[in-house]
């Protein structure tokens, strides 16, 4: 199975496929880009204004910067999984390689902070007027959400660890200090989307009996 899958059918997905040359859609201005997404061909040579090419074209050059993002990144030695990898292709394939080189997601990587790497992730969503694009916030949400899979999985921190937090909360001194620290930690974007999926303002058990609570908190137990 070809390893990069799921870089490039997120970097289809937002790229797009477009059959003629367009100016940079952040700047207004060149690059020019083509395809899905492409700036230069495999030559060398940069896309020019009026330059055309097929689906077939743009997927051939897609799998080739592709291929060298991937070989670029694992000179690195980050020791990134499988879905870190992928995620960060679809980065690099967006931002370009020199901003990537420059930013702290490779310290953080470095260091096996991939919870900071990715919400450093989170903050390349600005075009050139430092405006925010909507397309590039959906992108960076899958993109942290494939960087965090595998990682997720198999890390102790997604043992329902936030759950557990919450049954036991009793408004103590040192949980209070811990949220607070962990609320710091979170990019705004998160914790806006956070507080509305859990609908902080509602009481949840409104609509229950009390026997049918205790049945509820005994499951959780």
């Amino acid at each position: 199975m070809y390893p990069y899958k799921e870089a490039v059918q997120l970097i289809k997905k937002f790229e797009g496929f477009h059959e003629k040359a367009f100016c940079d859609p952040t700047t207004g201005q060149e690059a020019y880009l083509i395809g899905y997404g492409t700036t230069y061909y495999p030559d060398g040579s940069p896309v020019k204004q009026g330059h055309l090419c097929t689906k077939q074209k743009a997927m051939e050059y897609l799998l080739q910067e592709v291929n060298v993002i991937a070989n670029e990144l694992n000179k690195l030695n980050l020791g990134l999984d499988a879905s870190m990898l992928n995620a960060l292709i679809s980065f690099v394939h967006s931002v370009g390689w020199e901003p990537f080189l420059y930013s702290s997601i490779i310290d953080w990587c470095e260091q096996e902070d991939y919870i900071q790497a990715s919400q450093e992730i989170t903050k390349w969503i600005f075009d050139a007027t430092h405006q925010a694009i909507g397309g590039l916030i959906d992108r960076r949400r899958q993109e942290v959400k494939l960087f965090l899979q595998e990682y997720n999985t198999n890390s102790w921190t997604s043992d329902d660890i936030l759950l557990k937090a919450f049954r036991n909360y009793v408004a103590a001194p040192h949980q209070v200090r811990a949220i607070r620290t962990l609320q710091e930690s979170v990019s705004p974007y998160t914790l806006s989307e956070f507080a509305n999926d859990f609908d902080l303002e509602s009481d949840p058990y409104t609509d229950f009996s009390q026997d049918e609570l205790d049945s509820i908190f005994k499951c959780l137990d």
